[in-house]
């Protein structure tokens, strides 16, 4: 049974950082395309970035250049380094990690629903 689970969140002023951690068991990250997606408040789902299993990111344009995506496959664990916050980050985060092995971002990206997906943890920025 896969099970992933989201940390790190938290409240942080506008220029902080936070970093969000997302352990995974009952699945080995480094054969799965994995990223990072949030959810604001009456706002549509946005999908953050992503890393392959070639360790090949791909992020969304409002966050290139202040988030840093990555994975330790020894540790089963995906990371975001987010920094450089704004207030327009307030989201709830979400991992999710693709059920199809050796597939690249695109198509993961587009198949949220049917990805494994985490509980999700809240990330608060205040300007």
């Amino acid at each position: 049974q896969v099970e992933l689970v989201e940390s790190g969140g938290g409240s942080v002023q506008a220029g902080g950082s936070l970093r969000l951690s997302c352990t995974a068991s009952g699945y080995i990250t480094n054969h799965y395309s994995m990223g990072w997606f949030r959810q604001a408040p009456g706002k549509e789902r946005e999908a953050v970035a992503c890393i392959d299993n070639i360790l090949k990111v791909t992020y969304a344009d409002s966050v290139l250049g202040r988030f840093i995506i990555s994975k330790d496959n020894a540790k089963n664990t995906l990371y975001l380094q987010m920094n450089s916050l704004k207030s327009e980050d307030t989201a709830m985060y979400y991992c999710s990690g693709d059920r199809h092995p050796f597939r690249v971002c695109a198509p993961f990206l587009k198949e949220y629903e049917e990805n494994f997906r985490g509980q999700g943890t809240q990330v608060t920025v205040s300007s």
